[in-house]
């Protein structure tokens, strides 16, 4: 984590993160923005009642989009009304503007619902100041079990009722300045040959937790790139993963062989396998708990429990 030290302690912040790795990207700038905050979450995820009730839980509001209907479009003026009551109120709401997420390391274009959100608190509530956060989030490899991740934030840019004035050309400025940020604060590769950047970059194997050396790299057409060694996972490091499959056989054959099968978009994987190690990898090991302590000891189950944590902690930080 970068910058957090940017982030206002107090007052309407907007957190304005690029989105690649779905509900995870969600989590992490929860976890590490140091306030307590909703999210604007498309509302396609809510399509479920009981995801739907645990979503709203987590403080996370749906926003329609065209691909929902245009019938439920008017649903956001409820959405975006709450948002500025939030905000009037000193609170803090994160936003992915790219308005989709996407594995790409690229920043798409920004959507405007952001700056109305930020117009129409100005508007209904003309003493409130909104703080802008920028966050750039870098994944190594986003789907991968032990991925590691940089979250970096950006610059913060403070709003008024003075922004009222000529909407149209500060709305225009607005998304282009958080737009800047986002491509300095991950790597951001242009969508014109994406691929064979994207494999450049990997065959050096650039540190993608570092993006503004990243973006140098390709800015510098590779000239000034620092090249990483290929790292093979270690004797020790296979074996711990693979004695902690063994020790975790049910919740990893459930996640192998009927939620991972299931997934229909792939940056959605590290999200359901992260589902899947807070709710059914506790289970199952308060399940082994209660049988060992059954049938043996108190003392063997613990020793159980010790092992699968050292298990994991050397398979994820080796």
């Amino acid at each position: 984590m970068k910058h957090a030290n940017r982030i206002p302690k107090s007052g309407a912040v907007l957190f304005l993160g690029n989105h690649q790795n779905a509900l995870l990207d969600a989590l992490l700038i929860a976890t590490k923005n140091g306030r307590f905050s909703y999210f604007l979450t498309r509302a396609s995820v809510f399509s479920k009642p009981l995801i739907s009730k645990v979503l709203k839980s987590l403080l996370m509001l749906p926003v329609y989009r065209i691909r929902d209907g245009w019938s439920n479009l008017t649903k956001n003026n409820r959405v975006f009304s709450k948002s500025s009551k939030l905000l009037s109120e000193g609170h803090a709401i994160t936003i992915f503007p790219e308005g989709s997420h996407n594995l790409r390391r690229t920043v798409r274009p920004l959507s405007k619902g952001f700056t109305r959100i930020i117009f129409e608190t100005l508007e209904a509530y003309p003493d409130t100041i909104i703080h802008l956060v920028p966050v750039g989030l870098n994944f190594k490899n986003a789907t991968k079990f032990g991925d590691s991740t940089l979250i970096n934030f950006g610059n913060v840019m403070s709003i008024d009722t003075c922004s009222i004035e000529d909407k149209s050309a500060r709305v225009l400025e607005l998304k282009s300045k958080v737009f800047d940020q986002l491509c300095k604060l991950t790597t951001h590769i242009e969508t014109e040959n994406y691929e064979q950047t994207l494999e450049a970059l990997e065959v050096m194997n650039v540190d993608f937790l570092k993006p503004e050396r990243v973006n140098s790299c390709i800015a510098n057409n590779f000239s000034s790139c620092e090249k990483g060694q290929l790292k093979k996972d270690s004797p020790l490091k296979v074996l711990s993963k693979f004695l902690l499959i063994l020790c975790l056989f049910l919740p990893y054959f459930i996640w192998k062989k009927v939620a991972q099968p299931k997934i229909k978009e792939i940056e959605f994987t590290a999200t359901f396998r992260f589902a899947i190690a807070i709710t059914l990898v506790p289970i199952f090991i308060i399940v082994i708990m209660l049988i060992l302590t059954l049938l043996m000891q108190f003392q063997i189950a613990l020793l159980y429990l010790i092992i699968v944590l050292a298990l994991a902690l050397i398979s994820i930080k080796l």
